[in-house]
């Protein structure tokens, strides 16, 4: 008889109850420092590493969040067709679809919202790149075409925070469609006269970049963001020379004109509330200055002394 695991561990088990199951998001770790952040102070400081101020990415339900005040609504969006190819690879689209809502708790990779930044009312399109790598297909392009109407309806700026691989080649030429579509809404909303921002976040690349998301009136991106169109080993091997230092970061696409200003996510809120005022709210005109005093005029001179004045001497 073993009495230690037939009494005695019995007996501590009630003594000091069940051992309670440690979650295992807990803790974090920054994918640039490496240290490991409290999950707490993390959502704190945004997703913002405490230690190195690496931004990690941000949940689209999050990042909508943090950016609009207190009431924002979010925009049930219309239905397109789920598998319109019936596509497979190695499992079916159908089921990598319900794969990706169940993780993400999204339809598909885009959510719209509307309400205001500091009280400046504003439309949003956020990309949620945990559902598949934030792919623009058909729900992703019908997304944005929505959030351009109600941005037009509701007299108000679009502003979209991109984070996405690219097309999403499980629906070929659909997907390869909703570029220009997206184009188009863009200029929906510049017709109307309404500002369309841009905040490109990490990372952004593939037929996001190629289309819409190069369009907006002004473009941010948040620090060390990835921005390009191919990857950095395809264009090395294509044009067979070494890509600079820090190609395809924000930082770089600033300092080469791509970008208007990196805006780090703290500031990010109030930045935008700025450019809204700025573009939308009408300047006061200053008071004009009061007109000098004229100097008074000098007396003309007398017919006489004019021709004296005149005689050569």
């Amino acid at each position: 008889m073993n009495w230690i695991s037939d009494w005695a561990l019995p007996k501590v088990k009630a003594l000091f109850g069940q051992p309670r199951e440690v979650p295992d998001n807990l803790w974090h770790k920054c994918p640039a420092c490496e240290q490991m952040i409290f999950h707490r102070d993390l959502e704190r400081n945004l997703y913002v590493c405490t230690h190195c101020n690496h931004h990690l990415r941000l949940t689209a339900a999050g990042r909508v969040k943090a950016t609009l005040d207190e009431g924002w609504s979010r925009i049930e969006l219309p239905k397109v067709p789920l598998d319109p190819l019936r596509f497979r690879d190695q499992r079916r689209y159908a089921d990598r679809l319900k794969e990706a809502q169940a993780k993400a708790g999204m339809d598909d990779a885009v959510l719209v919202a509307q309400g205001s930044i500091l009280g400046r009312k504003a439309v949003v399109a956020v990309f949620e790149f945990a559902f598949m790598a934030g792919s623009m297909g058909a729900a992703v392009g019908e997304a944005l075409v929505t959030a351009a109407k109600l941005a037009v309806l509701q007299d108000a700026p679009l502003i979209v925070f991109t984070a996405s691989g690219g097309a999403r080649m499980q629906e070929g030429a659909v997907s390869l469609m909703q570029m220009p579509r997206t184009v188009i809404a863009t200029r929906m909303v510049k017709e109307a006269g309404l500002p369309f921002i841009v905040v490109l976040c990490d990372p952004t690349t593939g037929g996001v970049t190629a289309s819409f998301a190069m369009l907006g009136d002004i473009q941010i991106a948040e620090p060390g963001a990835l921005i390009g169109f191919a990857g950095a080993r395809v264009i090395e091997q294509t044009v067979r020379e070494k890509l600079p230092e820090g190609f395809q970061r924000a930082e770089y696409l600033l300092e080469h004109g791509i970008l208007d200003m990196v805006v780090k996510r703290h500031d990010l809120r109030a930045t935008l509330a700025r450019l809204i005022s700025l573009l939308r709210e009408p300047m006061l005109l200053a008071e004009p200055e009061p007109e000098a005093e004229a100097l008074p005029a000098l007396p003309a001179p007398e017919p006489a002394e004019a021709a004296e004045d005149a005689k050569p001497a």
